[in-house]
Protein backbone atom coordinates (compact mmCIF):
# COMPACT_ATOMS: atom_id res chain seq x y z
CA UNK A 1 0.00 0.00 0.00
CA UNK A 2 1.11 3.45 -0.82
CA UNK A 3 4.62 2.51 -2.31
CA UNK A 4 4.81 0.63 -5.38
CA UNK A 5 8.27 -1.04 -6.51
CA UNK A 6 9.80 0.34 -9.56
CA UNK A 7 8.24 -0.90 -12.72
CA UNK A 8 5.03 -2.00 -11.59
CA UNK A 9 1.69 -0.88 -12.89
CA UNK A 10 -0.29 2.01 -10.94
CA UNK A 11 -3.49 1.40 -10.00
CA UNK A 12 -4.77 3.54 -13.40
CA UNK A 13 -2.59 1.71 -15.31
CA UNK A 14 -4.14 -1.47 -14.72
CA UNK A 15 -7.64 0.17 -15.20
CA UNK A 16 -6.49 0.84 -18.42
CA UNK A 17 -4.95 -2.24 -19.19
CA UNK A 18 -8.37 -3.85 -18.85
CA UNK A 19 -9.73 -1.18 -21.45
CA UNK A 20 -11.72 0.46 -18.35
CA UNK A 21 -12.97 4.18 -19.51
CA UNK A 22 -10.79 6.26 -17.10
CA UNK A 23 -12.78 9.49 -16.64
CA UNK A 24 -10.62 11.81 -14.67
CA UNK A 25 -12.69 11.54 -11.28
CA UNK A 26 -12.17 7.98 -11.58
CA UNK A 27 -8.17 8.64 -12.15
CA UNK A 28 -8.30 10.84 -9.12
CA UNK A 29 -10.05 7.76 -7.30
CA UNK A 30 -7.64 5.42 -8.45
CA UNK A 31 -4.62 7.26 -7.18
CA UNK A 32 -6.53 8.12 -3.67
CA UNK A 33 -6.67 4.58 -3.26
CA UNK A 34 -3.62 3.83 -4.48
CA UNK A 35 -2.06 6.75 -2.08
CA UNK A 36 -3.98 5.32 0.93
CA UNK A 37 -1.71 4.16 4.30
CA UNK A 38 -4.64 3.30 5.65
CA UNK A 39 -8.00 1.19 4.63
CA UNK A 40 -10.53 3.90 3.84
CA UNK A 41 -14.11 3.10 3.64
CA UNK A 42 -16.10 4.95 0.58
CA UNK A 43 -16.81 8.47 2.86
CA UNK A 44 -13.76 8.26 3.35
CA UNK A 45 -12.52 8.22 0.20
CA UNK A 46 -15.03 10.34 -0.98
CA UNK A 47 -13.64 13.21 1.39
CA UNK A 48 -10.24 13.03 0.11
CA UNK A 49 -10.78 12.32 -3.58
CA UNK A 50 -13.37 15.76 -3.31
CA UNK A 51 -10.84 17.42 -1.78
CA UNK A 52 -8.89 17.29 -4.77
CA UNK A 53 -12.21 17.56 -7.46
CA UNK A 54 -14.55 19.27 -5.61
CA UNK A 55 -17.05 17.72 -8.82
CA UNK A 56 -16.61 14.18 -7.70
CA UNK A 57 -19.86 12.53 -6.23
CA UNK A 58 -20.33 10.31 -3.28
CA UNK A 59 -22.31 7.92 -5.78
CA UNK A 60 -19.24 8.21 -8.07
CA UNK A 61 -16.71 7.27 -5.39
CA UNK A 62 -19.41 4.29 -4.78
CA UNK A 63 -19.75 3.15 -8.21
CA UNK A 64 -16.05 3.45 -8.84
CA UNK A 65 -14.88 1.34 -6.11
CA UNK A 66 -17.47 -1.43 -7.00
CA UNK A 67 -15.82 -1.29 -10.74
CA UNK A 68 -12.85 -1.68 -9.42
CA UNK A 69 -13.73 -4.86 -7.09
CA UNK A 70 -15.53 -6.65 -10.09
CA UNK A 71 -12.32 -6.00 -11.88
CA UNK A 72 -10.47 -7.81 -9.06
CA UNK A 73 -8.44 -4.70 -8.47
CA UNK A 74 -9.49 -3.71 -5.14
CA UNK A 75 -10.71 -6.18 -1.67
CA UNK A 76 -13.50 -4.93 0.31
CA UNK A 77 -12.57 -5.79 3.83
CA UNK A 78 -15.43 -6.32 6.67
CA UNK A 79 -13.27 -5.22 10.18
CA UNK A 80 -16.64 -5.49 11.93
CA UNK A 81 -17.26 -1.70 12.32
CA UNK A 82 -19.93 -1.73 10.14
CA UNK A 83 -18.36 0.23 7.47
CA UNK A 84 -16.52 -1.87 4.25
CA UNK A 85 -13.23 -0.88 3.61
CA UNK A 86 -11.25 -1.08 0.48
CA UNK A 87 -7.66 -1.92 -0.24
CA UNK A 88 -5.23 -2.18 -3.38
CA UNK A 89 -5.12 -6.15 -3.98
CA UNK A 90 -1.93 -6.38 -2.63
CA UNK A 91 1.24 -7.53 -4.09
CA UNK A 92 2.04 -9.75 -1.28
CA UNK A 93 -0.38 -11.93 1.08
CA UNK A 94 -1.04 -10.19 4.43
CA UNK A 95 -2.87 -10.30 7.35
CA UNK A 96 -4.68 -8.19 9.37
CA UNK A 97 -4.86 -7.01 13.22
CA UNK A 98 -7.71 -4.88 13.83
CA UNK A 99 -7.25 -2.57 17.31
CA UNK A 100 -11.21 -2.84 18.39
CA UNK A 101 -11.07 0.77 20.23
CA UNK A 102 -9.32 3.35 17.47
CA UNK A 103 -10.13 1.02 14.63
CA UNK A 104 -6.63 1.02 13.49
CA UNK A 105 -5.83 -1.34 11.07
CA UNK A 106 -2.24 -3.11 11.06
CA UNK A 107 -0.91 -5.09 8.08
CA UNK A 108 1.51 -7.84 9.31
CA UNK A 109 2.70 -11.28 7.39
CA UNK A 110 3.53 -14.51 9.65
CA UNK A 111 5.51 -17.63 8.44
CA UNK A 112 4.71 -19.87 11.34
CA UNK A 113 0.98 -19.00 10.68
CA UNK A 114 1.04 -19.51 7.00
CA UNK A 115 2.71 -23.07 7.52
CA UNK A 116 0.58 -23.71 10.41
CA UNK A 117 -2.48 -23.03 7.93
CA UNK A 118 -0.97 -24.90 5.34
CA UNK A 119 -0.69 -27.89 7.41
CA UNK A 120 -4.16 -27.79 8.82
CA UNK A 121 -5.76 -28.06 5.12
CA UNK A 122 -2.90 -31.05 4.58
CA UNK A 123 -4.19 -32.89 7.24
CA UNK A 124 -7.72 -32.03 6.11
CA UNK A 125 -6.84 -33.37 2.63
CA UNK A 126 -7.03 -29.75 1.59
CA UNK A 127 -4.66 -27.35 -1.09
CA UNK A 128 -5.13 -24.13 0.92
CA UNK A 129 -5.37 -21.43 -2.16
CA UNK A 130 -6.35 -18.81 -0.47
CA UNK A 131 -7.44 -17.30 2.92
CA UNK A 132 -8.05 -14.28 5.56
CA UNK A 133 -6.90 -14.08 8.65
CA UNK A 134 -8.18 -10.91 10.55
CA UNK A 135 -6.96 -10.68 14.47
CA UNK A 136 -9.44 -8.58 16.85
CA UNK A 137 -7.55 -6.79 19.62
CA UNK A 138 -7.28 -4.57 22.20
CA UNK A 139 -4.16 -2.57 23.68
CA UNK A 140 -2.32 -4.34 26.13
CA UNK A 141 -2.87 -2.32 29.20
CA UNK A 142 0.05 -0.53 30.28
CA UNK A 143 2.10 -1.38 33.35
CA UNK A 144 2.18 0.86 36.35
CA UNK A 145 5.29 2.09 37.26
Amino acid sequence: MGIRPAGEATLEEQCVTRNMRMTEQRRVIARVLEAAEDHPDVEELYRRASAIDPRISLSTVYRTVNLFEEAGLVTKHDFKDGRARFEQIPDEHHDHLIDIRSGKVIEFRNEDIEAIQELIAKKLGYKLVDHRLELYAVPLAEKDG
